[in-house]
């Protein structure tokens, strides 16, 4: 699903410091799951393969965590090379034009925090402005082809990718 978020204030800054604390005091087990990955993209990097429905943090030396993500549907997916320009705490949504005649009885913003809201725990965004890889509250959408472009993840799961990746981090999207 694109996106557009707003700040959260106070409540944000509060969670992205409990989020890091969080990270910091928890064991190193991963939430992905450790997986050969024999791809020439750099270590840190994220790989998103759509027509798997799968997501891939490579560790290098052969090795990624992999995490499984909804993804574009028919007519709706993308591909190139994006980075993480943000990061986001319980994202606002607002719906983009597209989305809004769609759906044209949902609300201009949905706080963050909503059950209805469909970005999750958390986001991180993507150059270019139109899409993230973010959470989800419809855990059921995950492994499947039904957003609007966004990559959906477990909550849990973009918790754990969050805690992983920096600004800047480089994103490739294929088939």
């Amino acid at each position: 699903m694109r996106y557009a978020y707003r700040a959260t204030g106070f409540v944000a800054a509060c969670l992205v410091a409990l989020l890091s604390f969080a990270a910091w005091n928890t064991p190193a087990a991963a939430r992905g799951e450790v997986v050969a990955f024999t791809d020439d993209a750099a270590p840190g990097t994220i790989v998103v393969r759509t027509g798997e429905r799968r997501l891939y943090l490579v560790l290098g030396q052969g090795r990624a965590l992999r995490y499984p993500v909804g993804v574009g549907r028919a007519g709706q997916q993308w591909t190139g090379h994006a980075v993480i320009d943000g990061k986001r705490i319980r994202p606002a949504w607002a719906p983009p034009p597209d989305i809004a005649r769609e759906n044209p009885r949902l609300p201009k913003v949905i706080p963050g925090g909503s059950p209805r809201n469909p970005m999750g725990v958390a986001a991180l965004t993507l150059s270019g402005g139109e899409y993230a890889i973010h959470g989800t509250n419809n855990p059921g959408s995950v492994g499947r082809f039904v957003s609007h472009g966004c990559v959906r993840m477990y909550n849990r799961d973009i918790t754990d990718l969050y805690s992983r990746v920096r600004i800047g981090t480089p994103v490739i999207v294929t088939r």
